[in-house]
């Protein structure tokens, strides 16, 4: 009896699981992850994989999104991890940072990471 009981319930949260990612999708874009207003900001410090970036008052973008370096010969984005304070977020580079200076324009593209999935 109890193993039925168990199975069933684990089959209520299978299907749950299953309608998740839709259901996800739409309430995290519009949950305040990932914001719609574009900023610019500077490069204040780097530290291996660890950038932080300034950006004006008001301006911060939420936890999770992608910021992209601009003037560089390659493509590079952060990811934002923690707000510092002093409109300033620590981010983590996805790639090398060679090249990198303080000063250097970054720019918030307002949305999370993204990866392709499926053909």
């Amino acid at each position: 009896m109890y193993a039925l009981r168990n199975i069933s319930r684990l089959s209520r949260s299978a299907a749950a699981i299953q309608t998740a990612p839709k259901a996800f999708n739409a309430a995290f874009l519009k949950a305040g992850y990932a914001s719609e207003a574009k900023s610019s900001g500077q490069i204040r410090s780097v530290i291996g994989a660890v950038v932080d970036v300034q950006f004006d008052q008001g301006k911060l973008p939420s936890i999770l999104n992608a910021l992209e370096v601009k003037n560089l010969d390659r493509r590079l984005v952060l990811e934002v991890a923690q707000h510092l304070g002093e409109n300033t977020v620590r981010t983590i580079a996805m790639d090398g940072t060679e090249g990198l200076v303080r000063g250097q324009p970054v720019e918030d593209t307002g949305a999370p990471i993204t990866i392709p999935v499926g053909p």
